[in-house]
């Protein structure tokens, strides 16, 4: 598209459709399903791109969905939403609040709720996917509406990916995403470059000898190993890491043992890991493998720990033309006071796996979801971050105008690269 020709401007979704909107989103907030789980949120999105008229194709890599929509010649948009809930029980008390349970990745029984946000980002793709049919007479090119599972383990991007994705569909010459954070509803967050961190999530099992818990001499305590191990990991970060680069090192499970008076013959620990640069990524993970060995071997363990890789996530990186083209884009379409560029934040996600595996241009940007006014208090009051967050038992974003600013980012986005008719 020539550089002087501007997208036409694509409707803001009608009242109608924000009010079916709306009751879309909270039967899927109340209907949670776990990562590689989603057969009854990705039915849902199947069926609506059906509805209105997309080419659909369900069960890519599992239970991913992909919608096509031709419309003439011009360039492809893929636009994703992601779909998976997460294990953890939500604390909201809204009236459409999650009380589902499920089976997690471990085999654990636990709660489910959608703390991420996933149920909203599908209603903006769906709110969008439906404007972009109606409105065929305004563009040109092919639509490709991306519905993907498994975000939060980081099986989801290459679930599909290694299903053929690339070669089943047409090569896009852009990837579009986005996704509901703690800022204001209404504003947008953008950055050039490093938007998101890498993520590398571990689990380890550290080897002990079990023994009666009166009789610690025949043991080799895996608690106390694991114990100590935890205290050490919290070194790596302030002190093999320079204070100019930035990691973060979580431990977020410790499992061991089954009674008070039994020493048990194993830990198990899962640990995540976020960077942004490629050199302290390797920097942080040597150290924390070597942290785990030593701790074994002062413990007198009767084998090294037993490490295995949970999930990873690569830097999602925007595209600088790219983004430039998107953030215009936005501008024109919400003015510059709630369009502003942001840092880079420490979460991680898998959706720049699908600009590589194409290798093509991705923009990934944040839309807030935080009601203005509970923001601006906790701003004043200097307690922006005891808001709720992404991945919190009482996160959910506010609907209006959460709702209807995402449909409207991602229309005007899209539109940003289809070719006007």
């Amino acid at each position: 598209m020539p550089e002087h020709q501007a997208p036409k401007a694509l409707p803001d979704p009608s009242p109608t459709l924000l009010v079916e909107l709306e009751a879309i989103y909270r039967d899927l907030h109340a209907n949670p399903e776990l990562s590689m789980q989603e057969r009854r949120t990705s039915g849902v999105a199947a069926a609506w791109l059906r509805r209105h008229g997309y080419d659909v194709t369900e069960g890519v890599g599992g239970t991913g969905v992909v919608g096509l929509l031709r419309n003439g010649d011009g360039p492809t948009v893929l636009l994703r939403a992601d779909m998976d809930a997460l294990p953890i029980k939500e604390s909201t008390g809204l009236a459409y609040a999650s009380d589902r349970s499920g089976t997690d990745r471990f085999g654990q029984a636990t709660a489910i709720a959608h703390a991420c946000g996933h149920d909203m980002h599908i209603v903006w793709l769906m709110g969008a996917t439906l404007i972009l049919a109606e409105n065929r007479g305004a563009w040109r090119g092919t639509v490709m509406a991306v519905f993907q599972p498994g975000e939060e383990t980081g099986q989801g991007a290459r679930a599909m990916i290694e299903d053929g994705m690339v070669k089943r569909f047409p090569k896009p010459d852009v990837c579009l995403g986005q996704h509901v954070m703690p800022l204001p509803a209404g504003q947008i967050g953008w950055r050039v470059g490093t938007m998101l961190s890498a993520g590398d999530s571990w689990e380890v099992t550290l080897f002990g000898r079990g023994a009666h818990g009166s009789m610690p001499q025949k043991s080799v305590d895996p608690v106390v190993m694991a114990a100590s191990a935890v205290m050490r990991l919290q070194t790596v970060v302030s002190r093999e890491v320079a204070m100019t680069d930035a990691a973060v090192v979580t431990v977020g499970t410790m499992q061991a043992g089954t009674n008070e008076n039994i020493i048990p013959d194993r830990a198990l620990l899962r640990l995540n890991v976020r960077t942004f640069k490629d050199e302290v990524r390797t920097r942080v993970l040597g150290a924390i493998k070597r942290i785990l060995e030593a701790e074994a071997e002062a413990s007198g363990a009767p084998k090294p720990p037993a490490f295995s890789v949970l999930s990873e996530f690569p830097l999602t990186r925007n595209d600088a033309a790219a983004t430039r083209k998107v953030v215009a884009a936005l501008e024109r379409r919400f003015g510059s006071a709630r369009v502003t560029e942001i840092g880079p934040a420490t979460a991680s996600e898998d959706f720049g796996l699908f600009g590589t595996a194409w290798n093509v241009p991705s923009v990934f940007w944040v839309v807030g979801g935080i009601d203005p006014g509970t923001y601006r208090t906790a701003q004043a009051a200097g307690k922006v971050d005891a808001l709720p967050a992404n991945h919190a038992p009482d996160f959910a974003p506010v609907i209006d105008p959460t709702l209807r600013t995402g449909v409207a980012t991602m229309l005007a986005a899209a539109g940003a690269w289809l070719q006007p008719a």
